[in-house]
């Protein structure tokens, strides 16, 4: 037997992000075991995930990884596959003391992209990079898509929002980012909601978020505020039976994306060409990208920033409310 621990240890859509490769791996090889380590806070991402036998988890305050590692050492794995390519993970690969195959960040690639806008990026998702990272083992693409499973209890009853949401469709604007560089403001999310008063949109985000929620729901009576109400994988099932989503690049973007959602996708600070875009089978819905893309100031961070750092946040600001409101009408009008 093939006993396999995958490292990925954040975040959110990073984590979702690897799910082709875990499919991929469990059915495409012969009697093969998965396993696969992560931060304990995303562990409830892989817990209900069938292509993972055992998910091991560390926290620096209940379970600090060296201890974590110990009793990894103990599992006789034949093989690691590092995604996550940090020193955490090149730690476990040294203590393991086993094959190891690591995924190449291409972060001189995104240095030269967001510092000097020099573009030596691949044309090719990071989902592919990730499955490129296991050829060696003849795995191929199966193009199934990411994958997100959200346990039976967790499918919320969507009355308990709005009685409207029984028998209407709706749209899911998720509103929030862990940057608020990657976020539009409240007051264009509230214009492009007033833009659409004849559509049910359901507002998803954190706690964080509830305050920018106030904002919006201002917009009619057809917006459904659900920040801050539910957890990851109850969210996830509002998402689920949405007709559309428009999320920014984050971790719900990638999950509406596995949920095979059509998605208008809305971009800041960061770009489609570091291979995060939505991944999404080549038979399934479709999804548009909303970006400014004559900005000589993007990309000005891989991730994101507190705030802009010119001061402007045109990235965001220039976007036209009509153009992504035009998105979401039209794949309303053909699906």
């Amino acid at each position: 037997m093939q006993k396999i621990l995958l490292l990925r240890f954040s975040s959110i859509g990073d984590i979702v992000l690897t799910s082709p490769v875990v499919r991929c791996l469990k059915t495409q090889l012969p009697n093969v075991e998965i396993h696969f380590l992560t931060k304990k806070t995303f562990a409830s991402i892989l817990d209900a995930n069938p292509y993972i036998d055992q998910v091991h988890t560390f926290d620096k305050d209940t379970q600090p990884l060296k201890q974590v590692v110990k009793a990894l050492q103990k599992e006789q794995y034949t093989l690691l596959i590092d995604l996550h390519k940090n020193l955490r993970s090149w730690y476990v690969a040294r203590q393991l003391g086993i094959k190891t195959i690591a995924f190449n960040k291409l972060n001189l690639q995104k240095w030269l992209l967001t510092q000097f806008k020099i573009d030596k990026m691949p044309h090719l998702h990071i989902v592919d990079r990730y499955l490129d990272t296991v050829r060696e083992l003849n795995i191929k693409n199966d193009d199934k898509g990411l994958d997100y499973h959200i346990p039976p209890q967790d499918y919320i009853d969507l009355t308990i929002l709005d009685q409207r949401l029984t028998d209407q469709t709706f749209i899911v604007f998720v509103i929030g980012a862990a940057h608020a560089t990657k976020r539009l403001p409240a007051s264009k999310i509230k214009s492009i909601c007033k833009m659409l008063p004849k559509e049910l949109i359901v507002l998803i985000g954190g706690k964080g978020d509830r305050e920018a929620a106030q904002i919006i729901e201002t917009a009619g009576n057809q917006v459904i505020n659900a920040c801050g109400q539910f957890n990851l994988h109850q969210s996830a099932s509002i998402v689920d039976r949405a007709k559309v989503v428009i999320a920014h690049d984050t971790g719900f973007m990638h999950i509406a994306a596995a949920l095979k959602r059509p998605i208008v996708s809305i971009w800041g600070n960061t770009v489609p060409k570091f291979g995060m875009y939505p991944y999404l089978p080549s038979n399934g819905p479709k999804f548009t990208i909303i970006e400014q893309p004559t900005l000589t100031c993007r990309p000005c961070s891989k991730i994101g920033h507190p705030q802009c750092p010119k001061g402007h946040f045109n990235c965001m600001n220039q976007l036209d409310e009509a153009t992504i409101v035009e998105a979401v009408l039209d794949i309303l009008d053909n699906n």
